[in-house]
């Protein structure tokens, strides 16, 4: 099993029907989770070279094709690019979301930061900044994507889109192609469950004067990383009370084994916050948060919303990893909803 998992893909461009680059050079490495993730039927695992020359993993899963009747009604679905957050990697959203996404005709790629899954790790203490995590990811769609995507982020993976997109500003400033080709253009930004801009100093505050049992709760699950040891503090977290406990030791090993390195050193992470405003008014970004999320409130989900000057949408019955919690569909849902009317 480990030798099929360990059977790779690196980058050779192809154009496609759907014009998406395509990978298709083999090359077998050895697996850096020690229970390594098995992609779905369906679904691929490809490698990124980044500038740096590190390898980043992209769990792919191409949208399934219209009928000919549709084709002449439907306009093209934008590729979807998903971040995910601490303590995760490409596999959170391989469980359900790309499936989901796909079988609604979008192409789906999941991407492993620098350091988490089976991504390369830099020689650093921490796996990155804002500035770098957004710059592998725009190279990303930059040298792999053709049609302008819809990026998608959760939990600190979505400050890393709000990084990303207050920057695209820059991109339509510049007036020579190399600056342009920094930050590609996005068709829109879901933020799924996102810290929000101003960084999770203040949620910790908040929590340490209203809720100083979920304070320490938190502190110890994340800052001490304990939901790694403890099944009941690890549901808590991320998970709603009616999740499987086995589905939830299942996660809980993923999520120990992906995170070799921390993404941000957050302290100086927080002191570079607020991300800069969006200034394109027209630019669409739809807000997602969970009623049950023990790590982003209610206030921190609404701070988002009015620093976008959009509405949010809490969905009820689900926790902070909507993406694979037991009512992940509720999420996905709100989610196709928008998407449909981007078109």
């Amino acid at each position: 099993m480990a030798t099929a998992l360990c059977t790779l893909i690196l980058p050779k461009v192809v154009q496609s029907n759907r014009g998406i680059s395509r990978t298709r050079a083999v090359l077998t490495r050895d697996a850096k989770m020690k229970v390594p993730y098995e992609v779905k039927q369906g679904q691929s695992r490809l490698f990124h070279k980044l500038p740096s020359g590190l390898n980043m993993e992209v769990l792919f899963q191409k949208g399934l094709q219209p009928d000919e009747e549709e084709k002449r009604t439907c306009t093209e679905n934008p590729p979807l690019v998903f971040v995910h957050g601490s303590f995760h990697a490409a596999w959170c959203w391989a469980e359900h979301w790309l499936p989901f996404f796909s079988q609604n005709g979008y192409d789906c790629y999941a991407l492993s930061l620098l350091g988490q899954g089976e991504t390369d790790s830099p020689a650093a203490a921490v796996a990155g900044t804002l500035q770098t995590h957004a710059s592998d990811i725009a190279d990303f769609i930059d040298k792999e994507i053709k049609f302008p995507p819809v990026l998608l982020g959760h939990s600190f993976g979505g400050l890393i889109v709000q990084y990303y997109i207050a920057n695209t500003r820059e991109a339509l400033k510049g007036s020579d192609s190399e600056k342009k080709s920094l930050f590609p253009n996005l068709s829109g930004a879901a933020l799924v469950c996102s810290v929000p801009p101003s960084g999770n100093s203040g949620l910790v505050w908040r929590y340490l004067f209203s809720k100083p049992l979920a304070a320490f709760k938190v502190t110890r699950s994340l800052a001490a990383k304990a939901f790694q040891t403890s099944l009941p503090l690890c549901k808590e977290t991320f998970f709603s009370e009616a999740m499987e406990d086995q589905l939830v030791a299942r996660y809980q090993q993923l999520m120990t084994e992906s995170s070799r390195m921390p993404l941000f050193d957050l302290r100086k992470l927080n002191a570079s916050l607020p991300v800069p405003r969006l200034e394109d008014p027209a630019f669409k970004v739809f807000i997602v948060g969970a009623k049950d999320d023990f790590i982003v409130d209610i206030e921190g989900l609404d701070e988002t919303g009015r620093f976008y000057g959009v509405p949010t949408v809490c969905i009820d019955g689900v926790a902070h990893d909507i993406m694979i919690d037991c009512s992940w569909r509720k999420g996905a849902q709100s989610i196709l909803s928008w998407l449909n009317d981007l078109k």
